[in-house]
């Protein structure tokens, strides 16, 4: 009997998808070894029709030499449409013993062509009002299905946003659909699997539909309509009978429309909702529709695609810790959290009763109220009550970003009891976990943590609240690898990179914000980086090399975009950029930063066209890899030539220009050290203070650490005083701000204008937090070859840091004992290998499990290099501890 098992399949990167319509899709799977040191030497797939596979067999890959368990493109015949696959696999270990069977796991396929569409685009018909605040559209039909169906899928998509209900529920628990597309190129649609919701006989179906974000109010200047001005619906159901034939029930012009409860909903503004004009059982077959309308029939030349991303949901709800009467005697609830979502109320009230609940993040310094940093968005929910009972209310096609909520109609002593919490965010798989001896850091985290499950609503957004709630790329990419240690966001990411793609400009330009709007604008350098270092990232963090491939035109378009700027094509040094922006070392009035535009410019040029050369090395594009590579150093050589002084000093003194030239090494060796110097100089001599803004501050640690400055790095993450990490955390915050100065020392505002507390852009700390003070570090892609070596310091007494990469759990924890004992606890999953470096120079000292180290590793070792020891450690739990002299 082996001692191992396969477990835990995944198909690009879900749990048992329904709906994809990817031809070759990715297999993985986990290995779970009670034994030390295991390595997959082969694997077996199988995939067919029939759970029990004794039959319908579809391929096998048959016994398949290959220590690969990631990735695993499936190679069968090709796959068919509406169809479900049955998984199972299992594997060989290194002394060829094989282990039974996986249990067995599936994925089932979309409509994989156009043709298949039958559904026509249905929508209201002309002279519906078109006032400012719209009411949402119901939309229903009926139908009958014979007693013999088996199985019964609805695909659906919308221009707009729709919740979608089946006699009388909710289709399922997801939000929020169709999802925010670069919808004149990309929309996706949904598969609801309802066949436990429909019986035999009488069924009916129906929608509610919004504005969203396809036509609804977006950015700042007020406007809607980006997408289009007309919303519509696209339903198509398929009912499997127990014969294999199928019913198929399409939108078309027989389907029925009116206007409901719903009386407004837009993302912005949130929603009004008249509970006097419910419409009891629209939904349920038997409901009478003579006086809706018919639907109009409608065209879209949208290009459809199967849900790319994980759906939307409510993935915990929270109850408010407490009612507060403002000065003002304004009644508020506190919810304890800065959240994203919405809240749920139950009350019991005469008709007629007018019920708003306002949403803040924050209150001011005198304890009322405050929605100043809102700007024009509105986030209030008005709820007009029906009577006569207990009656229920959460919001439909909107969400609100808000730790308090003002509430006026109901009597102050029922909030607590009758009102929660939905938290509600792309249902990532939370990956990472971080904690520590100092509680402060701990909050930080935490607020890290929640700052990405706010912004992480199908789109990576800059902030939740105000007027915007954007996809700003260069947000996104600063955060992507913290974002990658604390949740698994790859089909995140490679849907909103295909919509980066799609909304690139024919010269290669990228929108600073993605899905474009055009009022952001086009073409800042460390914006339009996004392009590269975000799918580099990926691959570096997941090993996939899909994301690369699919990628790789945007990328190379961004580079070549860079080098036809200017006269110079080694030089950025035109154009508008955003530089570094919310730098503190800013002109008074200035949102940017004291280095200069042009530095940040090329050094960004310089990165991008080393990773995309890196890029093109690994997709097999050998000598476009070597035409980058040459013009990365011809790149280098200008920034040296431009932005460095004869005697290689960087010619602006600023934290940034000297975080951004050693973090994309763009000095001479012999210049870095000294470079290295200057910055820990400079932070030093300003108190250990930073200065830098959203360019400079996600490199600042990493590069101190990187050239022996931890201490320094360790000291710059653990100042309490302004401006630091851990000022707003004492200042209250639970999510990261936009400002270091968000909140003043005073109590007062940084400004109206541009405010957010709850925007993830610094929470880019987290990265140094897993690779520096936990030690996890990727030596190869996915991690299949991993470094554990934190930087112990006299900070902190304990770190306990754990990452489930792809491959598995990955634990790094240690501890220093008063009597002067360092323990440490690694985790190194299956299939993998690690070296873990030790700061001792004592190896004899070392203990694992109670034996000496280089006894108890065996084949693996102890290599002693200067001041420390490298140990070799294949897949395993170990516990060390030796004598810690400290650094």
């Amino acid at each position: 009997m082996s001692t191992f098992e396969v477990s835990d399949l995944k198909v690009n990167y879900r749990k048992n998808p329904v709906g994809i319509d990817d031809y070759h899709p990715r297999i993985s799977w986990a290995i779970y070894s009670q034994t030390r040191g295991f390595f997959q030497t082969a694997y077996q797939i199988q995939v067919a029709n029939d759970a029990t596979f004794m039959s319908a067999m579809i391929w096998d890959s048959q016994k398949t030499e290959s220590d690969s368990n990631v990735h695993v493109v499936y190679q069968g015949p090709v796959l068919q449409s509406r169809t479900r696959y049955y998984l199972r696999v299992r594997v060989w270990d290194q002394q060829n013993v094989k282990s039974a069977w996986s249990e067995t796991a599936y994925w089932e396929t979309a409509l994989l062509t156009p043709e298949e569409w039958q559904a026509k685009w249905i929508t209201a018909p002309p002279g519906k009002l078109q006032a400012a605040d719209e009411p949402c559209d119901y939309i229903r039909t009926e139908f009958q299905i014979p007693e013999n169906a088996v199985a019964a899928r609805v695909y659906a998509t919308s221009l707009g946003m729709y919740r979608l209900y089946v006699n009388g529920v909710p289709a399922d628990d997801t939000l929020f659909a169709p999802g925010w597309t670069s919808y004149n190129k990309r929309l996706q649609y949904q598969t609801y699997d309802v066949t436990s919701l429909l019986t035999a006989g009488d069924n009916a179906i129906g929608c509610i539909l919004g504005n969203g974000w396809y036509k609804g109010y977006l950015a700042w200047e007020g406007q809607k309509d980006h997408f289009g001005q007309t919303c519509a619906m696209l339903i198509q159901i398929h009912v499997t009978l127990s014969d294999g034939t199928e019913h198929i029930i399409v939108s078309d012009k027989d389907w029925r429309i009116s206007s409901g409860p719903l009386l407004m909903s837009e993302l912005y503004h949130g929603e009004t909702y008249d509970a006097r004009r419910e419409l009891d059982g629209w939904s349920s077959p038997g409901f009478v529709d003579q006086k809706w309308e018919q639907a109009a029939v409608t065209n879209s030349q949208c290009v459809l695609v199967a849900q790319e991303n994980e759906p939307t949901r409510i993935i915990e709800t929270i109850k408010p810790v407490a009612v507060i009467t403002t000065p003002r005697g304004e009644v508020v609830l506190d919810m304890g959290q800065n959240m994203v979502g919405w809240i749920r109320f139950t009350v019991q009230a005469e008709p007629e009763t007018v019920i708003t609940l306002e949403h803040a993040e924050v209150l001011d310094r005198e304890g009322n109220f405050y929605t100043g940093n809102l700007r024009s968005a509105k986030q209030t929910i008005t709820y007009i009550c029906r009577g006569g009972g207990e009656e229920s209310f959460e919001p439909y096609l909107s969400f609100q970003g808000f730790r308090y909520v003002k509430v006026t109609g109901i009597p102050q002593h029922e909030l607590l009891a009758h009102f929660t919490g939905c938290v509600i965010h792309t249902d990532l798989e939370e990956t990472g976990r971080f904690s520590c001896s100092d509680e402060l850091l701990n909050q930080l985290q935490h607020n890290i943590v929640w700052g990405q499950k706010g912004n992480f609503l199908d789109v990576p957004t800059d902030c939740p609240q105000r007027d915007e709630r954007l996809g700003w790329t260069g947000d996104a990419q600063v955060f992507i690898r913290t974002a990658a240690f604390n949740m698994n966001v790859v089909p995140f990411f490679e849907k909103w990179l295909k919509d980066l793609a799609a909304d690139q400009e024919a010269d290669g330009r990228v929108p600073h914000v993605i899905p474009d709007v055009p009022a952001a604008g086009y073409g800042s350098s460390a914006w339009g980086d996004a392009a590269v270092i975000c799918p580099w990232t990926l691959y570096q963090c997941y090993g996939d090399i899909r994301v690369l491939d699919a990628q790789y035109p945007s990328m190379k378009a961004w580079v070549e975009y860079i080098r036809g700027q200017g006269e110079n094509e080694y030089l950025w040094n035109t154009g508008f950029h955003f530089g570094d922006w919310l730098g503190l070392d800013a002109k008074e009035n200035s949102y940017v930063g004291a280095t200069p535009k042009e530095l940040i410019a090329t050094a960004f040029y310089a990165y991008s066209t080393e990773l995309l050369a890196k890029a093109g090395a690994v997709i097999g594009k050998v000598e476009e890899a070597k035409e980058y590579e040459a013009l990365h150093e011809k790149i280098v050589q200008a920034f040296r030539a431009e932005f460095v002084t004869p005697t290689g000093r960087v010619a602006s003194p600023t934290q940034t220009a000297y975080a951004l030239a050693l973090m994309f090494d763009l000095l001479e060796e012999k210049d870095r050290q000294r470079t290295a110097k200057m910055l820990a100089d400079h932070i030093e001599e300003n108190g250990i203070h930073l200065t830098t803004g959203f360019v400079g501050t996600p490199y600042l640690c990493l590069v101190l650490s990187h050239f022996g400055y931890t201490d320094l790095a360790y000291q710059l993450v653990l100042q309490k005083e302004y401006p630091s990490w851990l000022y707003s955390v004492i200042q209250g915050a639970t999510t990261i701000w936009e400002h270091w100065d968000g909140i003043k020392q005073d109590g007062s505002f940084w400004s109206d204008d541009m405010n957010s507390y709850n925007h993830y852009a610094y929470g880019a700390i987290g990265d140094w937090l897993y690779r520096v003070a936990g030690g996890i570090e990727l030596l190869e892609p996915g991690y299949k070859k991993i470094r554990i070596q934190p930087q112990i310091g006299d900070h902190l007494t304990w770190v306990d840091s754990s990452f489930d990469s792809v491959y598995g759990k990955i634990r790094s924890a240690w501890r220093r004992d008063e009597d002067g004992t360092l323990t440490m606890h690694v985790e190194v999953p299956s299939n993998t290998t690690a070296e873990l470096i030790l700061p001792t120079t004592q190896q004899d000292s070392i203990v694992e499990g109670g034996m000496p180290a280089a006894q108890a590793l065996g084949v693996y070792g102890v290599e002693s290099i200067p001041e420390v020891q490298k140990l070799i450690l294949g897949s395993g739990s170990y516990h060390f501890a030796y004598a810690f002299a400290g650094n």
